[in-house]
């Protein structure tokens, strides 16, 4: 079950450097990932979940972006979509990647019903590949969810606090960066949950703000990792979105995005539902295209 969407980069799709934005490109992503799953499903279908994504080449105005979604394996509630995105010059004709990614879709029950997916109809050897590697990579998924969890509870014993020993490490505190967003009707899927690339796209925005503010210059996003929807939300909740700098690695740097919906009620009462959380790595040039060197930071 193959889906190609293909769109023309326009400038109002483009950050300051001229070159599409990591925001529209993970929306386009996103909905491709999820008319995929649906015509699989025959039935609605939401995010769950995106493995890490990694961009590898830049698209400029002008460019075509060719996004082909399909479904590697069902299984009984869930389906893993293979993403490949690609950029092509309407004036050469070159062709290259873009950035290969896997997205978890959940299939949605009409009613009172159960959903049990069809098997994927296996029709090439990479099929079978793809449906191989897509049972290790959700076995992979699964652990990597614990294996950080269990640190994070270790982390948060009394008394265990890293401590930076460089003396000219710059504090995190400045980096910090809060974002409300109001969630509008175009701004929700066709289920009337907020689309998740919308979601994506606005973590994208404050966390690049974050980093830049390290960088004195405009980001450049790498890849995402551990994209997870922990709940929904929907048309008329608040998003508040906070991202903070975690660390520095000399010509990249990490930045940590947690978003709580609120619905009316919860919004007086100051009772957040934790929708979601990422990692996003910047990298940065300068005018010559030459990689920035990131400071030492201290939490």
């Amino acid at each position: 079950m193959a889906v190609c969407m293909c769109q023309a980069v326009l400038p109002a799709h483009a950050g300051p450097r001229g070159e599409l934005g990591a925001g529209p490109l993970l929306r386009w992503m996103d909905a491709a990932a999820c008319l995929a799953a649906e015509k699989h499903a025959g039935v609605s279908c939401v995010t769950a979940s995106m493995d890490d994504i990694q961009f590898e080449e830049a698209a400029r105005v002008g460019q075509i972006i060719a996004i082909r979604t399909k479904v590697n394996r069902a299984f009984k509630t869930s389906m893993e979509v293979g993403i490949k995105v690609t950029v092509q010059d309407v004036l050469t004709n070159a062709e290259k990647i873009v950035s290969v990614a896997y997205a978890t879709y959940v299939a949605k029950p009409v009613g009172a019903g159960k959903v049990d997916l069809k098997p994927v109809q296996l029709l090439s050897a990479e099929d079978h590949l793809e449906h191989s590697l897509a049972i290790e990579r959700r076995r992979i998924r699964l652990g990597y969810v614990q294996v950080f969890q269990k640190l994070m509870r270790e982390s948060n014993k009394e008394g265990d606090f890293y401590t930076c020993g460089e003396k000219d490490a710059l504090s995190t505190e400045h980096t910090h960066v809060q974002s409300t967003e109001l969630v509008l009707p175009p701004h929700a899927n066709h289920h009337g949950n907020t689309f998740g690339g919308q979601i994506m796209a606005w973590m994208q925005t404050v966390a690049s703000i974050s980093a830049s503010r390290l960088c004195r210059s405009h980001p450049i996003l790498k890849s995402v990792n551990m994209f997870k929807f922990w709940g929904p939300s929907f048309v008329g909740d608040r998003l508040v979105f906070n991202a903070i700098v975690n660390n520095t690695f000399h010509n990249s740097v990490e930045v940590g995005v947690r978003v709580e919906a609120y619905n009316c009620e919860e919004w007086i009462k100051a009772q957040p539902r934790h929708i979601n959380s990422a990692f996003l790595i910047f990298s940065a040039v300068n005018d010559k295209g030459e990689l920035l060197t990131f400071p030492t930071v201290k939490p």
